[in-house]
């Protein structure tokens, strides 16, 4: 391979940063699109996890296998979700032998094709190329169930979706005749980190069998309430979309019962159906004429005052969704944590504090960017400081940077391989 190592990782990097771009939030309730409330809908038993639809990507090499699995939803009732897996020409030609999986959570997105099923899938057609299957869940919210908000940034929600999408995918593929090793990688950049971590949890807590290699976990907001502290505290946002995302979804899934006029103003408030709740676009289509950066334009003064009830009722349920307290990680983990401590949609202090935690729970911490994250009860902090890259390349896009540097040193570590691909700068022209 003529490429260095070095520029390989750069352009790798870069094109992840881009895919952040085009694909970008969305959420949950209001009063002219009416939330789905536990109830409403009769108890039926599911169908087994099933086969779609056979996908064939020439240009990727590789066959996508969308899949519907029995998950459940935000509420936690019974639902069938949906998603993807992806194997890549290498696999097949190796009788269907694979070195072993991934689950890569997305990130976010908004549009009602910005879902793995639907076509979707960015990066994760890149890791393939290691001869490891992909395996990537849609969310609740999109895919089959794209009539109804998404869960966005409910990680206990989310993270269960994810695993149930793996031993799903697992199932399917064994019943195809597809082997594979050990080797299980947890993947996520953003709500995606957030989703990983929250697979990180769920496995200490109930999926005890289910040993994961090595999870990569870049700018996730572990912590949602300190995340939305931080952000009105400053004043000002990079991305709106996701702090107006995050208000709704759990104002609808935790029934707080709050009209959306309650915490947003005009224009804002009436944008929200049109731009948000019809999923008919991406985030580059629609922020700036959502909401503006400054958070007090469009957020409702209450909710400014962390004092008021309106905000109090809100930061008791983020709680509850709080990834670096309230739970026991396993002895044996291994974990990088990536994050651009620049960061001006995801605040750098939900990086900090998951260190914390990790710490008070008997795992080793190395921030002083070593080699050496590749043994049992570590967690590898890769922080860097990196400026916004262009106006399309905010500071969190280009946090995915070290990201996608740090998946790609981690995956070429345990397969023993070299990166296993070159990408052609002209595929990022217009976006990926």
């Amino acid at each position: 391979m003529k490429t260095t190592r070095k520029n390989f990782l750069l352009m790798m990097a870069t094109m992840m940063a881009v895919c952040m771009v085009t694909l970008t939030t969305s959420c949950s309730s209001n009063e002219d699109n009416p939330a789905t409330q536990p109830g409403t809908e009769p108890e039926q038993s599911l169908p087994a996890a099933r086969i779609t639809a056979t996908v064939r990507n020439d240009a990727a090499k590789a066959t996508i296998f969308n899949i519907e699995y029995p998950s459940v939803d935000p509420f936690g009732r019974p639902v069938t979700l949906s998603g993807s897996i992806i194997v890549g020409d290498e696999v097949e030609t190796d009788s269907k032998q694979a070195a072993g999986m991934v689950l890569y959570n997305h990130f976010t997105v908004f549009k009602k094709d910005q879902c793995p099923s639907l076509g979707d899938l960015g990066i994760v057609l890149k890791v393939v190329g290691s001869k490891l299957i992909a395996v990537a869940p849609d969310y609740y919210g999109f895919g089959v169930t794209g009539d109804k908000n998404q869960g966005y940034c409910i990680p206990s929600a989310n993270s269960q979706g994810s695993i149930d999408c793996l031993l799903a995918a697992r199932e399917l593929l064994k019943q195809k005749g597809y082997t594979w090793g050990d080797y299980l990688f947890n993947l996520g950049y953003s709500e995606g980190g957030q989703t990983a971590m929250g697979v990180v949890r769920l496995c200490a807590e109930k999926y005890h069998d289910i040993k994961i290699t090595h999870t990569v976990a870049g700018a996730g907001p572990y912590d949602i309430g300190e995340t939305y502290r931080q952000l009105v505290s400053s004043g000002e946002t990079s991305m709106p979309s996701t702090v107006i995302s995050t208000l709704l979804a759990y104002n609808e899934f935790f029934q707080l019962g709050v009209a959306n006029k309650e915490m947003f103003q005009e224009p804002t408030l009436s944008n929200i159906p049109v731009y948000l709740l019809s999923k008919d676009y991406r985030r580059e289509d629609f922020e700036g004429k959502l909401a503006a950066y400054k958070i007090a334009d469009w957020i409702s003064p209450t909710l400014l005052d962390f004092k008021s009830d309106l905000s109090l009722k809100f930061m008791e349920v983020f709680e509850k969704e709080n990834q670096s307290k309230g739970w026991k990680p396993r002895g044996n983990e291994r974990i990088s944590l990536v994050h651009n401590t620049l960061d001006a949609c995801v605040p750098y202090a939900n990086t900090t504090q998951m260190v914390e935690f990790f710490k008070q729970n008997g795992l080793t911490v190395d921030m002083s960017h070593t080699d050496n994250r590749y043994v049992d009860g570590k967690v590898f902090v890769f922080d860097v400081t990196m400026p916004a890259l262009s106006t399309k390349l905010g500071t969190h896009e280009s946090g995915a940077i070290p990201f996608v540097t740090e998946l790609i040193t981690v995956i070429c570590h345990y397969l023993n391989i070299s990166p296993w691909f070159t990408l052609n700068p002209s595929e990022l022209e217009g976006g990926v």
